[in-house]
């Protein structure tokens, strides 16, 4: 998952920053508004967390232009405002939920989750599909019960393709929402990490979940339990 933190407070934009990338994140961030109305806009996002009070571009512009140009991924508004009126002004805005600074680190991780489960359709932070259970929080798989043990980068991918379940995904998506802006990529990995998803998952070639469309991209394509 790709997240976008748009937070002129240097300290805080580290801190979660770090929270962010800790969870397995990769992580875009922007230090005003200027900057962060450009990346919400064009940057390839899973999730927005935007402080409100930004120079140059509000907080609030910043969530209105993403919305008008079509941007669907989830916001979190990070606020110092803890009037119930720049809490609904957000809102409506198009943000999904607020957090109030200063916040507990387990709570920003929990919000962040939510509104990614929720923008895929799934209810509870354990995705079961078919044989497969997938703890987004522990950061866990299991098949049949049984653990299975992928590398960060193999439980990323797993991870957008369940969450995007019965999409086609293509490899430049994968990639894009892999890694941060100013890492370097090689979309030829993610055959890789595909590879060794079906042969830790489905080694048996018994469920086959994940399918390759070819000149496409991949698809989950076990339903959802």
């Amino acid at each position: 998952m790709r997240a976008l933190v748009i937070e002129d407070d240097a300290a805080l934009r580290e801190q979660v920053v770090r929270f962010l990338a800790e969870d397995g994140f990769a992580v875009d961030a922007a230090a005003d508004g200027n900057q962060g109305a450009y990346m919400a806009e064009e940057y390839p996002t899973d999730i927005a967390v935007i402080d409100l009070g930004l120079p140059g571009v509000p907080g609030i512009d910043i969530i209105r232009r993403a919305r008008a140009s079509g941007r669907k991924y989830p916001v979190l508004i990070l606020t110092a405002r803890d009037g119930w009126q720049s809490k609904v002004e957000g809102l409506e805005a198009g943000a999904d939920d607020y957090l109030v600074k200063p916040f507990h680190r387990e709570e920003f991780l929990a919000r962040v989750r939510a509104l990614l489960r929720r923008s895929g359709g799934w209810a509870s932070a354990q995705l079961v599909s078919g044989p497969y259970v997938v703890d987004l929080g522990a950061k866990t798989v299991a098949a049949d019960g049984k653990p299975v043990e992928l590398t960060s980068y193999e439980f990323r991918v797993l991870e957008h393709l369940l969450t995007r379940a019965g999409k086609v995904v293509s490899k430049t998506e994968l990639t894009e929402h892999l890694y941060p802006e100013n890492e370097e990529r090689d979309s030829n990995v993610i055959e890789v990490f595909i590879r060794r998803l079906r042969a830790k998952l489905d080694p048996n070639g018994q469920y086959n979940p994940i399918t390759t469309l070819r000149g496409a991209g991949y698809r989950w394509d076990l339903p959802r339990s």
